[in-house]
């Protein structure tokens, strides 16, 4: 991917390389910022990167018109200006002179960075690999990707996904200092709804379904469609309960597990935390047919599920039935999963030990929804705990049951 040659001419000198590059490009500005939650640039032709500058130049021949300066931070959380204060800036601009090319590269380059929300594995999902696998999944692995604001530890962890991505060794953007020339180079990554695609808009329509399959081909996972219980009788449907230590617990696990052993299900019990080993975890996860949860960044571990698999989400108390609906009901319906939401009620939360029945956070919780996500975070999901009523949720294992006979 990477080949030394003598220093390239500047466009002023290299009309004709210019005239192509201008046909590549054509009229297309240089950068999109209309999408609401991520800025993307692209650009085709004679692409000059310059880490030491913070820079990426797309060269102009004579007597273009073109003239484009454009800042941006190649991370899909536009508008939230405390995250987007951790990522470097960058400049993407078309120029007729530029440093000379110290190295030349014959794939495409995609340049996104990895600080952000990182560490969360919900934003790791929703920030990164899936915007990553959207832009970068055209190229079949053909692709250089540049990393600004590198996190070495995060590259450990995911090299399984960054690897099947890319066939290429990353490059630290803040250590670099050459001067990178491409024919082909993106600036940030497509990013939609939450932990979504939108395959209308997706480079060459990739969908979560494609995402969905890529994970489990990337981990070997064996199992692509949720037991037929119909075709094999004798065979128990597994269930994956998360379980959490410190928030957003059940009170009642072992309840919760007798009924479900009860139904017929083969019950595994297991926490997902941001150091599990992924490639563990995501065989246990992929060896279920149902995987119950209460909100919370564990669920991103659907992702391993096998198709027409079935996601349960718990929802704690206090309004927070849409954010749960889409941060995992959307995205796992559009990965082809069957999903079922479960709210519980006032009995069912931990809540009623910290206030009185007549106070206004169970008459109304919506209204304290107006402090702010802090606020409802640190009320509603980080001091609440969950006692389920098994003889309210047994119907939703019921129909998770009926969805695997059919």
């Amino acid at each position: 991917v990477v080949k030394k040659r003598p220093p390239m001419q500047t466009s002023n000198s290299s009309s004709s390389l210019s005239t192509n590059v201008q046909e590549q490009q054509g009229s297309k500005p240089l950068c999109d910022f209309s999408n609401f939650r991520a800025n993307v640039c692209e650009m085709r032709g004679d692409v000059r990167v310059h880490p030491k500058a913070a820079s990426v130049l797309f060269m102009e021949p004579e007597g273009s018109r073109r003239d484009e300066v454009w800042k941006i931070k190649p991370y899909p959380r536009k508008g939230d200006e405390f995250c987007l204060s951790h990522i470097t800036e960058l400049t993407v601009k078309s120029s007729k002179v530029a440093a000379e090319c110290t190295r030349y590269h014959d794939v495409p380059v995609v340049i996104f960075s990895l600080t952000g929300y990182t560490g969360n594995l919900f934003h790791d999902f929703t920030d990164v690999i899936v915007p990553l696998f959207t832009t970068a999944a055209q190229f079949d692995g053909e692709v250089q990707f540049l990393i600004t604001d590198m996190a070495l530890w995060w590259t450990v962890k995911y090299h399984t996904l960054l690897q099947k991505l890319s066939k290429y060794p990353l490059i630290d953007f803040s250590k670099d200092d050459q001067v990178r020339c491409f024919k082909h180079a993106i600036v940030g990554t497509h990013a939609y709804m939450e932990f979504t695609i939108d395959a209308a808009k997706s480079p060459n329509g990739v969908t979560m379904v494609d995402f969905n399959r890529f994970m489990r081909a990337a981990y070997s996972l064996p199992k692509a469609a949720a037991a037929a219980l119909g075709e094999s009788p004798r065979v128990k449907p597994r269930l994956l309960i998360i379980k959490r230590h410190r928030t957003r617990m059940f009170l009642n696990l072992e309840e919760i597990i007798g009924m479900a052993e009860e139904l017929g299900f083969e019950v595994v019990i297991d926490e997902a935390n941001v150091s599990s080993d992924i490639n563990g975890f995501a065989r246990l996860v992929n060896s279920v047919d149902v995987m119950m949860g209460v909100h919370g960044a564990g669920l991103t571990n659907c992702v391993f599920l096998p198709q027409n698999a079935t996601l349960i989400q718990i929802v704690p108390f206090g309004g927070l039935d849409w954010i749960s609906r889409t941060d995992f009901g959307n995205p796992s319906e559009m990965m082809g999963l069957r999903y079922k939401q479960y709210a519980i009620t006032v009995d069912e939360s931990s809540l009623t030990d910290h206030y009185p029945r007549d106070h206004k956070i169970f008459k109304d919780p919506i209204s304290f929804h107006k402090r702010g996500f802090e606020f409802i975070r640190r009320t509603f999901m980080d001091k609440q705990n969950v006692r389920l009523d098994c003889k309210r949720f047994r119907p939703v294992l019921l129909e998770a049951l009926d969805n695997l006979n059919q």
